[in-house]
């Protein structure tokens, strides 16, 4: 089974409080983006990356000296497009595609592994973890206790049949779509949900790269 993946690494990352793009800002001593490519070559050093950045940033990131061959393509003006033009990189339309932030640098082989073998079975996989905090909704001035059993936060890569996502994406954008099995559902597709790893969380805040440093060498 051919395999891909698209990276997006098209947002700005303003509430890292830096004016590099928390993409390109280093952990470890290389470029977050570059970890996020790393993840994906050691579980298949065959698989077609494809990685979306913002304009502004093509000619910086084609001149980093990057040790992973990829296809640097430009994003859009929302995640949405970004995605549609990493797909519309991808030649061909057979295989199974998995969309990845750049900002969660640190997926486990283990969940990639999981999320490209269920989606060649079962048509789309999405990385899941429960909620180990109580979660209250906010009503009105005040809020109430939700149970958290019922829910679940949602990870990337999220996997599918290339034709699949191709298909999704000829939706209109639409403000739902937070997510591409968000795009995929609307489409009429029944999701399935696998196992994501705890440390593969999303870098937001300057608090989230000190974790990440912390967390990175019990990946590797």
């Amino acid at each position: 089974m051919i395999e891909h993946v698209i990276i997006v690494a098209g947002g700005t990352g303003s509430r890292m409080e830096s004016s590099l793009p928390k993409q390109f800002q280093l952990l470890a001593g290389k470029p977050v983006l570059e970890h996020a490519i790393a993840a994906f070559r050691r579980y298949n050093p065959e698989i077609n990356v494809v990685v979306v950045v913002p304009a502004a940033y093509e000619d910086y990131w084609k001149a980093y000296p990057t040790e992973f061959a990829h296809r640097v393509v430009t994003g859009g003006a929302s995640r949405f497009e970004s995605v549609r033009n990493g797909l519309a990189a991808i030649a061909g339309d057979q295989g199974i595609v998995g969309v990845h932030d750049a900002a969660r640098p640190l997926v486990s082989r283990a969940t990639i592994e999981t999320c490209y073998r269920t989606a060649a079975a079962a048509g789309n996989a999405v990385p899941v973890l429960a909620h180990v905090d109580s979660l209250r909704r906010l009503e009105g001035t005040g809020s109430m206790p939700v149970d958290r059993t019922a829910y679940r936060m949602v990870q990337t890569p999220q996997c599918f049949s290339l034709p699949l996502l191709r298909r999704a994406y000829t939706a209109p954008e639409s403000a739902g779509f937070t997510d591409d099995a968000t795009v995929v559902e609307a489409a009429g597709e029944k999701l399935h949900l696998v196992a994501g790893n705890r440390e593969n969380i999303k870098l937001t805040v300057p608090a989230d790269m000190k974790l990440a440093e912390a967390l990175l060498q019990t990946l590797l």
